[in-house]
Order: structure tokens, then sequence, then C-alpha cells
């Protein structure tokens, strides 16, 4: 697995750090470190090939040494945050990388280039970098852009003997399996709890043949009567963590998704909320810049945006 962390320096990106041990991730983990300064280099001072070169302005020699100043606190950090992750994960091969950029650009762009599974932020930075991680903008728009899913960490008051509790926001299209398999996928503490949230209101999208997936139906839900019937459809995907040791089960809630999936997860005490990047509603309930983009920003807890990579 392949991790990518983007860090600042600030209290949030250090969460973010320690928020990865509850995050049920294998010990098999190629994670690198990312601090990005968000300054502008300059051309370089003199061209070697001058035999007599110009004076250099007074401003552009400023600018590089404001420019190196940030790059060498930026390595420092990261220096500093992968130290951490080895104390922390003594198995994973962490490395660390200081750059001059856009602080989104670099993070989506090396996730690309290093095919990252998983990008992780911290909700909300303020460093002497300039405070650039705030969700909004660098971590919305890599919520937005990034190919791969994305962790945005948040702090917990919650004490580490207390045994997990993740909710996970579903709606019977495979971008939310996929969620599920991710988790299934992981290794996680005993007694941690599971609920996975299908949010209705008068109707639900059902695909009645698995292997016919365009193939869609739409029943009744307006009637708390009728949810025996939608939790049916969802309590295959209970079994399936069931059997990886997990404590799940199936919730059904009436409401809007963005507001009740956040809700549920404070009223509950979750550690985590997962969701899939997109759904198969209309303009798809659970599509990035609805639900996903709503609960990343609102919840109290972390919140993990699964997305299925194209190997």
């Amino acid at each position: 697995m392949k991790i990518l962390i983007g860090y600042d320096g600030s209290e949030n990106s250090d969460f973010a750090l320690s928020d990865l041990q509850r995050a049920g991730l294998p010990d098999s983990v190629e994670a690198l470190v990312l601090t990005v300064a968000d300054v502008i280099i300059p051309p370089p001072l003199t061209n070697p090939e001058d035999i007599f070169p110009p004076e250099t302005p007074y401003g552009v020699r400023l600018a590089h040494e404001h420019a190196e100043r940030k790059l060498k606190v930026a390595e420092l950090l990261a220096q500093r945050a992968s130290d951490q992750l080895r104390k922390n994960f003594p198995i994973w091969n962490v490395q660390y990388l200081a750059t001059a950029d856009s602080p989104a650009w670099a993070l989506i762009q090396k996730g690309a280039e290093i095919k990252a599974d998983l990008i992780v932020l911290g909700a909300v930075g303020h460093s002497v970098l300039g405070g650039r991680l705030i969700l909004g903008s660098v971590s919305q728009r890599v919520l937005y852009e990034a190919e791969s899913s994305v962790r945005i960490a948040r702090p917990s008051n919650k004490q580490e003997q207390t045994p997990l509790r993740l909710l996970v926001g579903i709606d019977n299209s495979n971008h939310s399996n996929v969620v599920v398999e991710t988790i299934s996928s992981r290794t996680w503490p005993a007694g941690t709890e599971v609920r996975l949230v299908a949010v209705v209101d008068t109707v639900i999208p059902v695909t009645p043949d698995p292997h016919e997936p365009t193939e869609i139906k739409w029943i009744e839900v307006g009637d708390p009567e009728h949810w025996d019937e939608v939790r049916e459809i969802f309590q295959p995907l209970a079994d399936k963590l069931q059997r990886r040791g997990l404590d799940a089960a199936v919730m059904i809630v009436r409401g809007n998704p963005k507001e009740a999936i956040v809700e549920e997860a404070q009223s509950w005490g979750a550690d985590c909320i997962f969701v899939g990047s997109k759904g198969i509603r209309g303009v798809e309930r659970l599509l990035l810049g609805s639900v996903a983009s709503a609960v990343s920003a609102r919840a109290h807890c972390s919140v993990e945006v699964v997305r299925q990579r194209v190997k």
C-alpha cells in the first residue's frame, strides 16, 4: 500500500500522523511525507556559461533567500514527520520530500506520480508555511481531483483504548461496495464497531441483478414498514464485515444524506466516516461535491473518501 501524507507542521497535521494508527493500515506500507513550501522559485542567479555574469538585482537575491529559507523549513518539517512515522510504524518504508509549489497541485501530482492508494491530510492547517492545508482550499481541491482515496484527519477526545467506531455511508452503488471492500481488507483491533448507514427519503434505487448493474428499479421507502426490505438489501455488506471479525450492523435513517450521515456519526461517537466518491442516483447520490464533500467539510471526526483506483 502506498500512502502520501501532506504535512505542514500544524497541530492538525500532527494529528493526521497519529490518526493513521487508528486507520487499520497494513504492515506493508510505503509512506511518503510531502511538505510543500508555497513559494515561487526565481530563475537561477547566474548562468554558468556567462564569462562575465551580470550583477544580480537586490530584489532577485531577496527572493532567492526567501525561497531557500522556506524550503529549508519545509525539509525540516518533513523530516520531523517522517521520524515520527517511523517511530509509530517501525516496519513501514517511510521517506520524506520537501518542494516549492502550490500545495494542492503538488499533492495531486505527487499522488498520481507514485500511484498512491491513499492521501492523508489534516482538516485544518496553520503553520509557518502559510497555513494552506485548510478544508475548502487545498484539502477540498485534493478531494475533488486526486486519483486516490483521501483521508481528512481530525482530532479526537476519545481514549486510545476505546474500541473504534466506523460509520459507513452506503447507497447500493458499486462505489459504496468498494468502501466496504476497503474496510474489509484492513486490520482492525478487536471490538471495532461498524455501522452501515443507508439514508432514505421516499424511494431508493435497487439493482435486481448484480450482473446487470445498469438495470435499476425503485422501491418505496417513505414508510418505515418497508425498511426491513431495505435492510435486507444491505445485509450482505454487514455479513462480509462480520466475517472479518467486525461488529457490523445496518442502520436505516430518513433525511438528507449530507446532514444525516454527519448527525449519526456525531451522536454515535464515530471515530471515522467512510464514504464513496460517487453514487448511483440521478445526479448521483454520493457525488463528490455533494454528499462526500459536505460530509468531509462538516464532520466532527476523520473522514475517508474512498476511490477505486484504475490500475
